[in-house]
């Protein structure tokens, strides 16, 4: 059974992604520590919050090396809300520096009707990507956010996997190799993003 650690650190809806991973097939732990790691198949780092209490907190449970490493080595890696804008080298929400393993910086979204983006809205897939298999085209994935991941550099293009209008378009997804990274909640998004997650599951358990 594929085996996915999500990594606890007082900032994500765990039970909700627990339970949709389970719901999937595949087996949880949820990692405090680096040894919560062993034998697990994929990675899901969640959160909700700003960028330096949580990059404290990864510190604190000797998590900032065993993440980084995860994702350096190519192994399955989903990233959400939060826990997609910590894999750039830092916030603008507080100045802080996050684990810096895509290059660019988590920015408010700019030209805003209102901040925060609370709810349901389009997500728009610049190209096919296994994550989204068998979900329809613009699906809606429901946010809750007044910052956004801004790549940079010549992976820019390449690394931005779909992108959501909110007064302006903003980067919803990444992806690189066996990384990716969205910006809603699946765990909030009803049959969709059970689906996203399932799909993650079933990557992990390939990868395996």
């Amino acid at each position: 059974m594929t085996l996915v650690a999500v990594v606890d650190y007082g900032a994500g809806n765990l039970v909700s992604i627990d339970q949709a991973l389970r719901a999937a097939g595949a087996d949880v732990v949820i990692a405090r520590s680096e040894a919560d790691l062993d034998g697990a198949d994929g990675l899901v780092v969640p959160g909700v919050g700003a960028a330096g209490p949580a990059m404290a907190r990864l510190r604190r449970h000797g998590l900032v090396e065993p993440i980084r490493g995860w994702i350096v080595a190519d192994r399955p890696f989903l990233g959400i809300c939060l826990g997609l804008q910590l894999l750039f080298d830092g916030s603008d929400e507080d100045g802080s520096r996050t684990l810096g393993v895509l290059p660019g910086r988590t920015v408010r979204l700019v030209g805003a009707p209102r901040l925060p983006h609370i709810g349901w809205n389009a997500v728009r897939r610049r190209r096919p990507h296994a994550l989204f298999a068998g979900i329809p085209p613009d699906a809606p994935f429901y946010f809750v956010h007044s910052y956004a991941a801004l790549p940079s550099g010549p992976t820019a293009a390449t690394l931005a996997l779909a992108d959501t209008d909110h007064g302006n378009d903003f980067v919803s997804a990444v992806a690189s190799g066996r990384l990716a990274g969205v910006q809603f909640h699946p765990e909030r998004s009803g049959s969709d993003g059970l689906r996203l997650l399932a799909n993650f599951a079933s990557l992990a358990g390939r990868a395996a």
